[in-house]
Order: structure tokens, then sequence, then C-alpha cells
């Protein structure tokens, strides 16, 4: 049985391809992600904006580092580093 609810404790953001940034980001409360940040998807719902690449518009390329962290959406803050979600994620782009 996997258990999902404790972090593995060897993976950190700083080693990884922020995998999670890949991923379409629904907004569904309102934190404070700056307007330029914020698209609509085809049904009218707010989700973070992404680049034409795919990856969360609101990444540092260079650092691979959220530029708007403190202000997040709720799911960015739920997708713990090192849960399985995260594990998960970054076992699909090795």
């Amino acid at each position: 049985m996997i258990d999902r609810s404790t972090p593995d404790s060897t993976v950190s953001c700083a080693n990884c391809a922020a995998c999670c940034c890949r991923l379409e980001v629904l907004l569904i409360s309102d934190t404070g992600v700056p307007e330029h940040f914020i698209a609509l998807d085809q049904w009218g719902g707010q989700t973070m904006a992404r680049l034409d690449d795919g990856w969360c518009a609101a990444l540092d390329r260079q650092t691979m580092r959220c530029t708007i962290y403190e202000q997040r959406p709720d799911i960015c803050r739920e997708f713990t580093m090192g849960s399985f979600e995260c594990i998960t994620e970054r076992a699909t782009i090795k």
C-alpha cells in the first residue's frame, strides 16, 4: 500500500524540473494572483496563464521558482513538495 500522507523528504523543489508548473491550475478562490497571470478556459473559468510551451506564466525559467509564491493559487499550495501527487508527476517526465 502506498502511503499518500507522508511527503518524501528526499524530494526538493530545488532539484526538480518544476513538473507541477506544467499542470493546468484552476483558480477557485482569490489568493491575489496578479491579473496578468490569469487566463480564461473554454468554459469561462479562471486558470493560471500558461506560455505557448505549456509552462506556467508565473514560473521564472532561470531559477525554476514561482514568481508569485506568496499569492500562488490554493491548488499550488496543496501540491506539497514530496507528496504522492508530486512524486507521481515527477515520474511522468523522466
